[in-house]
């Protein structure tokens, strides 16, 4: 009788190595076991037998508070026990503005600051800050008012930019941050302890966290999706690379999935010519049989991790192209977000398709706009940018609103840092530019967990730093985590000898002042 399903001549057991591969590899993999693995499994071996020793026949924990299950990547979420408490929030949606929104002209208002037009900041202001190479060579540091009127609106009477009708239309809504600040004051540093907690490349980002802890909601997409507006040549775009949805040490299994806005949404997924559904799963039965025995014989957990996404690769066939199909989307759709919306890659469409992902079950979904870099030029760029965007922000609050969907959404806006409140290079009436300012920066958040009508935290008469209530991005992400039911400080991962941390060794707080 066979006992080799991948042959159909054989009628003995057959491991990897028999297969019909190169000699090279075959020796590669032997000597792979031979170091890494042998040598990674013996001194796990004299680790357990030390504890053993110590401990008798205590149970060690898993890798985040809980183990895998059969060595698999995936964790046994019973067994790392999450969520910790009831969560308000079930799912996230993060609109990120990459390069550092400035926060004076959107929603921090300083009336006292066009009194000041073209004097240099105090120095007791400004302190000893650090400058960034761009403005550090500057003789003076002349104070650029606002370009544009604000006004109250909302029963909470928030001070909104004219740049954001939308925005103001909302304002109810919304759990405005205004003393959000980093430690960072360059893009790339920023952006990385913004999304991963840290300012090194290699740690897993908000969404893998939560894809890893939290699990999937649905059995036919990606717990993880990322979403890049396409670029507006006229912006300043900052690059945004993939690092920025790694899972690091985390199982690839838990990296955020890009959908791209132009030809296929995921490269590689649609079958070639010649191939239908039943010759794919048939393939994808012997890969995976194949894969089995390499787990068996090498004993990578990545291994469980590429046959699961084989599996989900194959169901994406059917519900992505689903996902992206608007044609049965009402006209009502197309009156809240705008013409833009029908045009993919806008910031518009991204906003419609992360709606289209909450009601699917993605678990976490990450859009990003680039442009608000703006060191020169703020008058000419920041109209098209809020255009962009504040439409767009408005309609997805509202629509996931009416369909019921936002009580348990956590919706969240934010850059990785903030603007300067004095001029970058020229400053006439007409126009001006800003540097990067990692002191005090605004971001909001509405739905699932947090309180709506709230603005919370205080800068100076400049905007230039927090003089009540700071909010730390360790403590920002802190309060994301909470809102999905996760206590920051309980949920760590093994890795290095360290019990890792979204929001790193250094302490932080949830703002239970925001929280609903």
């Amino acid at each position: 009788m066979k006992q080799h399903p991948l042959c159909t001549d054989c009628e003995q057991n057959a491991g990897v190595l028999d297969l019909p591969v190169p000699e090279g590899l075959k020796r590669e993999w032997v000597a792979l076991e031979t170091r890494r693995r042998f040598l990674g499994r013996s001194g796990k071996v004299l680790g357990w037998a030390a504890m053993a020793s110590l401990f008798g026949e205590a149970v060690p924990r898993g890798n985040a508070s809980g183990d895998t299950k059969n060595g698999s990547a995936t964790p046994d979420h019973d067994a790392l026990k999450l969520p910790h408490f009831a969560p308000k929030a079930k799912r996230a949606i993060y609109l990120f503005m990459s390069g550092g929104p400035a926060q004076m002209d959107l929603l921090d208002y300083k009336p006292n600051l066009a009194a000041l037009f073209n004097k240099d900041i105090p120095d007791s202001v400004r302190g000893s800050q650090q400058l960034t190479g761009m403005t550090a060579g500057q003789a003076h540091f002349p104070i650029a008012p606002s370009h544009w009127g604000f006004k109250r609106y909302g029963q909470s009477e928030t001070w909104v930019s004219d740049l954001l009708p939308y925005t103001a239309r909302m304002v109810d809504e919304l759990t405005i941050i205004k003393s959000t600040n980093t430690d960072a004051i360059n893009h790339e540093p920023a952006i990385m302890l913004m999304n991963t907690g840290n300012m090194n490349a290699g740690k897993p980002c908000l969404g893998s966290w939560l894809s890893y802890g939290l699990g999937s909601m649905n059995d036919n997409l990606p717990t993880f999706i990322v979403l890049q507006t396409k670029v507006n040549a006229k912006e300043n775009n900052q690059p945004v690379s993939s690092r920025l949805w790694s899972s690091g040490f985390l199982s690839s299994e838990f990296a955020g999935i890009g959908l791209r806005s132009g030809g296929d949404p995921v490269l590689y997924l649609a079958d070639p010519d010649g191939v239908d559904r039943e010759v794919r799963r048939k393939m994808l039965d012997a890969v995976e049989q194949i894969n089995k025995q390499t787990l068996e014989e090498i004993g990578d957990p990545e291994t469980n991790a590429r046959i699961a996404q084989y599996e989900m690769a194959y169901r994406m066939q059917a519900s992505v192209p689903e996902l992206v199909d608007l044609s049965k989307e009402p006209q009502s759709t197309w009156d809240l977000y705008g013409p833009d919306a029908k045009v993919p890659g806008t910031f518009a469409y991204n906003c419609l398709l992360a709606r289209r992902m909450a009601e699917r079950g993605v678990r976490f979904t990450q859009v990003y706009k680039r442009g608000w870099d703006m060191h020169d030029n703020v008058t000419g760029m920041m109209p098209l940018l809020c255009s962009e965007t504040d439409r767009a922000c408005f309609a997805l609050v509202t629509d996931l609103k009416r369909r019921g969907l936002l009580d348990d959404t956590l919706v969240i806006w934010a850059g990785e840092f903030g603007r300067t409140v004095y001029s970058q290079g020229g400053l006439t009436a007409a126009n001006y530019g800003r540097d990067h300012h990692p002191r005090c920066f605004t971001t909001w958040m509405t739905g699932g967990g947090v309180r709506p009508g709230l603005t919370y935290g205080e800068t100076d008469d400049y905007s230039y730093n927090v003089v009540k209530d700071p909010v730390h991005v360790r403590d920002f992400n802190a309060t994301i985590l909470h809102c999905l039911g996760i206590d920051h400080n309980k949920f760590t991962y093994k890795f290095q000898g360290l019990d890792q941390k979204l929001t790193g060794p250094t302490p932080a707080s949830v703002v239970n002042g925001i929280l609903a």
